[in-house]
């Protein structure tokens, strides 16, 4: 049974920086399609970085291109997301979501099999 975990959401202010943590279990970091998509109440599920071929491809939606790194720990087969120099729009709640194989359109929910349970990122200016 896969399950995938989040951790690491929280509150700061504008500027600041968190880490986000996605442990799988019953599924392999590395050899699959993965990506952080988030969602704010009343707002369609937003992808905003995606991974593949275990870190060796990544991309990033514009708005947050520069400022967050996706990266995989293949050891710990956990996937992390590290969120530098929050703005109040990057609030929402973020999910870890894992493809089987390759993600055809990696920003896109449909492609993704398996979803973590959220957590909340605020970030107050």
């Amino acid at each position: 049974q896969v399950q995938l975990v989040e951790s690491g959401g929280g509150s700061v202010q504008a500027g600041g920086s968190l880490r986000l943590s996605c442990a799988a279990s019953g599924y392999s970091v590395g050899a699959n399609c993965m990506a952080w998509f988030r969602q704010v109440s009343g707002k369609e599920r937003e992808g905003v970085a995606t991974m593949c071929a275990g870190g060796d491809h990544t991309s990033y939606v514009s708005s947050v291109r520069g400022r967050f790194t996706i990266s995989p720990d293949n050891a710990k087969n956990t996937l992390y997301l590290q969120m530098n120099d929050l703005k109040p729009e990057d609030t929402a709640t973020y999910y870890c979501a894992g493809a089987n194989g390759w993600a055809l359109h990696p920003y896109n929910a449909n492609d993704y099999n398996y979803w973590g349970q959220g957590t909340q990122v605020t970030v107050s200016s």
